[in-house]
């Protein structure tokens, strides 16, 4: 099944790109590589939710909103390729959680987006990771995520 086949059958969709808060591209293409920049959780323009995981937002919380910015890359990424199916491979995921200093599952957070893109891809949807926690990210977002997809023309 193609990505956005699979998408629509998990009765997901793409958001428009979100638009940049500051000075910087949404993504950026080198050869067969998409870089996204960090994507926040927003929706319709809004974050659902704010603050620390492990102390104003519970890990399911978190792990919802890693999901959605997983969806807001792979838009990101569509600046770049026509479609999802020109991704080959998702190479390497990146998540920042704003963390309460006593919360260590970023990992678990994390976890939200990584099950999301192997829904999507499959096998191809395996990916190098990390998952960090900080002390605050922009807007006051749960979580913010970064992607590097491989891509063909």
């Amino acid at each position: 099944m193609k990505p956005e086949e699979t998408l629509r059958s998990l009765g997901l969709a793409l958001p428009p790109t979100p638009a940049a808060v500051a000075l910087y591209l949404p993504s950026f293409r080198s050869g067969n590589l998409v870089f996204t920049s960090g994507q926040l959780p927003l929706k319709d323009g809004s974050l659902a939710s704010k603050g620390k995981v492990g102390e104003s937002a519970t890990l399911d919380q978190a792990r919802e909103q890693a999901r959605i910015a997983c969806l807001n890359a792979l838009a990101a990424c569509l600046l770049q390729v026509p479609s999802l199916d020109h991704i080959q491979k998702i190479v390497k995921m990146g998540v920042y959680v704003a963390s309460h200093p006593n919360f260590t599952e970023q990992h678990l957070v994390a976890n939200g987006a990584s099950e999301l893109l192997i829904q999507i891809f499959g096998e191809q949807g395996k990916h190098a990771r990390f998952a960090i926690g900080v002390s605050s990210l922009p807007l006051d977002a749960v979580v913010e995520l970064e992607l590097v997809a491989e891509v063909r023309d």
